[in-house]
């Protein structure tokens, strides 16, 4: 196998789209490996299961800095690691042109929703309150908006009867622990271009640009 492709992650939270990603990124024949991983919150559950899983984290504080300072300390360390691709994996803040000219086209983030419908926090919550009978997520390209840039996958869930907000999240997750990893790969890959806005994606043999878990 070729020379896998360092991946830098940031975080915000506890982590469990990290943790997909580290999983996946055990197989032998993934072509990508988790080079750093980096939070704007200390108490961040994803810098501890990043330390459990033996990879290089650490905080970065946000506050008293300009959005564009942060962002220019950010690509300094991912750069230092030899990260080619960045994951958004629950990062709750909105990156500036800073970083995303750094990394441009290669920044990746997983939102609890079907875009364009319900971006921004709390996106299976709103689902679940506008009483959607099928709820989501979507991989997308970031942008410099709230969840608009181009959209790469989607995995799909049913909302069913008896749902509580807790029970749709759950599910939904579930799906985004097996997006997430199999977008980072057709990335890392080459399989993906963006023309006029919209993603094309080289599928592998089997493979769709969506998933359903019903």
């Amino acid at each position: 196998m070729s020379e896998r492709v360092p991946v830098g992650v940031l975080v915000s939270g506890g982590g469990t789209n990290l943790q997909a990603l580290i999983d996946a990124a055990a197989a032998p024949d993934y072509p990508a490996q988790i080079a750093v991983v980096l939070s704007n919150r200390r108490d961040a559950g994803g810098l501890d299961r990043a330390r459990a899983a033996g990879l290089p984290a650490q905080w970065i504080p946000h506050r008293e800095k300009s959005r564009e300072d942060f962002d220019a300390e950010l690509v300094a360390v991912l750069q230092s690691h030899g990260c080619q691709w960045v994951c958004l994996a629950g990062f709750m803040r909105l990156l500036t042109p800073v970083f995303l000219d750094a990394y441009a086209g290669r920044v990746l983030n997983i939102h609890p929703a079907l875009l364009p419908a319900f971006p921004g926090i709390h996106g299976q919550r709103q689902a679940h309150d506008a009483g959607v009978q099928i709820a989501g997520a979507t991989v997308h390209f970031v942008d410099t908006g709230m969840d608009t840039g181009p959209i790469i996958a989607q995995g799909a869930v049913p909302r069913l009867p008896d749902d509580t907000v807790d029970d749709l999240q759950a599910r939904i997750l579930g799906v985004e622990h097996q997006l997430f990893p199999r977008v980072l790969r057709w990335a890392v890959q080459g399989r993906i271009q963006v023309a006029e806005g919209r993603v094309q994606v080289d599928l592998p043999p089997g493979e769709q640009r969506w998933i359903w878990c019903g």
